[in-house]
Formats: structure tokens, C-alpha cells, sequence
């Protein structure tokens, strides 16, 4: 909201009830809709945002793809929209386009009970040319229509199946391990073309980013181009920003994971920003919206290496069942690549588990020239446990943090 508004360009938020309260107070434009409303009687919703002027909706998080393919098809009266829309909330579908198209995936297959699950390890393990004895190779269990690592499970035996797996696991999508480097793109794409590509390198998944990648990412650049622009024709994406994960060879082989239509998580929009200079909120605004002009895009995107530095991320989360306060070590507060942090306990001090790689407590955020150094950090303060509880010895320098700051990124 704040980056259109510099650019000048009016907007309506569409929010779930309850936010109305802050819209108001703030003086921002706005809808309420509930968006478990999936009925015929949803056309109501385009209606409202044409009569206030609308003509191009913006998917921020993943429950409001969608709608947002719902809404521009009605806007720019192409009924396909809403379908192709749909491939990015369905991993079935998601990774049957990317196979017909020729993209490289894992072996796949949806399973709705445990007795698919174990007869598709079996068929894995034949497949891969092992022994009834041997165990199968490991495959990951994944909700059809969730963001991310939620409800991730992963099976390494076919005892995983009893010990791991139970109804609410079910409809899911079963798919091999994927060999290679993961890391993750935020492709800003306009009439078809890719107009800026962001390559994120994944120091340890769901736990530390980093912006851009290393130069052993980098130097892939054009290869993992070519994957992108393999995406967006299979897919058939004319405009906004598409957020894919692939995995990466020695010999430069790359295999699609899966890919979003919306922000990404992880803070990795708030790297963007600090390590390219650009709003990306903005830039993925301008993407979605065919009225843009290709100088309007060109003054937003910088080109390729032509960053202000290093930037990444630590999400931290406790190592321990309660906690009381938080320590961050003045090594870390005095080294000049530390930015800021936004650790803090909350008024419950037993913590919660842990679901996919979110509700992390806090994220402490570094920029600098060296991405070694960027990169050694990473690495250092994640391996830190920030968090005291009970047990451990007083320590007149930990005190109990203040709330986190209001944070643009989603978890």
C-alpha cells in the first residue's frame, strides 16, 4: 500500500471482517469479504470493485490466488484466467502442466489414504531398481493446496506411514526427493516476458535467506533464466510475479519443485528491497496491471548485478519449551552488517510447535558487501539460541524484548 501510494497509484484493499476498524483509521479504501465464501454468489465481490473503479486485483498471500484469478478474469473478461490461476493452489495440477510442458519433476502422485501412500513407495523403490529389502528412497508428502512447507512430511521408510501419517494428512500429493541445491526466484513478468529476476539462495531451508545468491548461483543465472521462461510459457503468465523453487546439479540440471503466484515468505521481499533498492510490493503491482508502460517498468527494475549489496536473514525460533527472555549477544549488535532484529517473547512464554517453517519468533536481518561474510553469519546465528527460559543462569543483559515491529513480509 505504501509503495503505490508513491507511485500514485489508487488501490482497494479487499480484507477479511474484523480489519475495518484500521482501514478506517488509516483512510484506506477497502472491502470486506469473507474468503471462504466460494459460491456462485461470489461474483458480488468484482461487482463492488468495478463500481469503485478496479480493474486489476493483486494476490499477496496464498489463500487469495484464487480470487485474484477470479477477479482480473472478469476484469479483462477472459474466463481462463481463473483457471490458470487455479494451477498454482493445486500441486497435482501444478506438476502435471510443468511434466507436459516438458519440465524435469520428481516422480508424483496423489494419494487420498494410506494404502496409495505405501503403494506408491513400493512402486519408487522397483522403479529405482531396489530390493524388497532395501528401504524406499525418500518421498515427500504434501497438501495439495497449501502454502509452502505447510503440512510437509517427509518418509523415509514405509513405517513413516503408521508412525507419521493419519486422516488430516489426506487429500495430498506424494513426490520423490529432488536431488540438487534448492533455492527459490521471484520472476516479475509483464506481457510475457520476464522483466526482473531475483534468485534467492536458501543457506538452510526455512531458516536462513540470502539476497542475490552467491556467485555459485549466479553464474547459473542464464540456465535458470531459461528454466523461468519455460515456467511462464507452460503456465501461460502474461503478468504479475511468480515465486518458483527449483533444485540445482553440479552439472547444471535443474527439476521444478513447485511455484506461487503471490508474495513469498521468508522476508524475502524485504531483502529484495534492501539488497536491489527497489519496492517490490510495487513492482509486483505495476506486473500485475497491463496498463503499465515499459518505462514505468524500467524505472522501477534495476539491471542484473547492479545490486547494493548483500542481504539475509536469520528466522529465529526457540530451542526450548518456555522461555522468558532474550539475549542478543553484543557481538552481534555491534557488528556492522547487523541491520536490525525484531526477537521478543510473547505473553505465553511455552512455545508453540512449530508449523512448516513459520511462527518463527523473530528475524534478524544482515546487509553487507561480502556475501562470505553475509553468508558466515547466517550460518553463525543460526546455530544461536537467542531465547532463555528458567533454567538458565540470571544474566543482567537479557531482558525481555519489546513486540515485534510491524513486518511487511508474511511468515
Amino acid at each position: 500500500m505504501e509503495g503505490l501510494d508513491k507511485l500514485g497509484r489508487p488501490f482497494v484493499a479487499v480484507v477479511p471482517p474484523g480489519f475495518e476498524a484500521y482501514m478506517e483509521e488509516n483512510e484506506i479504501a477497502y472491502v470486506t469479504w469473507d474468503f471462504s465464501r466460494l459460491n456462485e454468489q461470489s461474483s458480488e465481490l468484482a461487482e463492488s470493485l468495478i463500481g469503485m473503479g478496479v480493474n486489476v486485483a493483486v494476490p499477496l498471500f496464498e489463500e487469495t490466488v484464487e480470487w485474484a484469478g477470479a477477479l482480473n478474469g472478469r476484469f479483462r473478461e477472459d474466463p481462463r484466467l481463473f483457471t490458470r490461476y487455479l494451477l498454482f493452489r493445486d500441486k497435482g495440477m501444478m506438476k502435471r502442466r510443468a511434466q507436459m510442458a516438458g519440465i524435469r519433476v520428481g516422480l508424483f502422485e496423489e494419494a487420498e489414504n494410506k494404502e496409495h501412500v505405501t503403494r506408491f513407495l513400493n512402486r519408487v523403490r522397483r522403479a529405482m531398481v531396489k530390493l524388497d529389502t532395501d528401504e524406499p528412497p525418500m518421498v515427500h508428502l504434501k497438501p495439495t493446496d497449501a502454502a509452502g512447507a505447510m503440512g510437509h512430511v517427509t518418509l523415509r521408510s514405509l513405517g513413516d506411514v503408521d508412525a507419521k501419517l493419519g486422516d488430516s494428512n489426506f487429500p495430498c500429493l506424494l513426490e520423490t526427493h529432488l536431488e540438487g541445491q534448492e533455492f527459490s526466484c521471484e520472476a516479475f513478468i509483464h506481457e510475457g516476458k520476464v522483466r526482473f529476476l531475483n534468485i534467492t539462495e536458501y543457506i538452510k531451508l526455512g531458516h536462513t535467506n540470502f539476497v542475490p545468491a552467491s556467485a555459485s548461483l549466479e553464474t547459473r543465472r542464464p540456465a535458470i533464466l531459461r528454466a523461468i521462461e519455460g515456467l511462464v510459457k507452460a503456465f501461460e503468465i502474461e503478468y504479475g510475479m511468480i515465486h518458483p523453487e527449483f533444485f540445482i546439479t553440479e552439472d547444471d540440471t535443474i527439476s521444478f519443485g513447485e511455484v506461487a503466484a503471490r508474495v513469498p515468505g521468508g522476508h524475502i521481499f524485504e531483502l529484495i528491497q534492501e539488497a536491489w533498492g527497489f519496492d517490490p510490493y510495487a513492482a509486483f503491482a505495476l506486473c500485475c496491471d497491463p496498463s503499465t508502460t515499459k518505462e514505468e517498468l524500467d524505472a522501477i527494475f534495476p539491471k542484473p548485478g547492479d545490486h547494493e549489496g548483500f542481504a539475509g536473514c536469520v528466522m529465529v525460533y526457540p530451542r526450548k519449551k518456555k522461555i522468558n527472555r532474550v539475549k542478543v549477544p553484543d557481538a552481534l549488535l555491534e557488528h556492522p552488517y547487523y541491520t536490525r532484529h525484531n526477537l521478543f517473547v510473547p505473553a505465553n512464554t511455552k512455545v508453540a510447535d512449530r508449523v512448516a517453517f513459520g511462527n518463527h519468533y523473530g528475524t534478524v536481518f544482515f546487509k553487507g558487501a561480502d556475501p562470505e561474510r553475509v553468508r558466515d553469519l547466517l550460518v553463525e546465528y543460526d546455530n544461536h539460541d537467542f531465547y532463555l527460559g528458567e533454567d538458565d543462569p540470571p544474566d543482567e543483559a537479557a531482558e525481555p524484548a519489546s513486540p515485534p515491529e510491524a513486518s511487511s513480509s508474511p511468515a
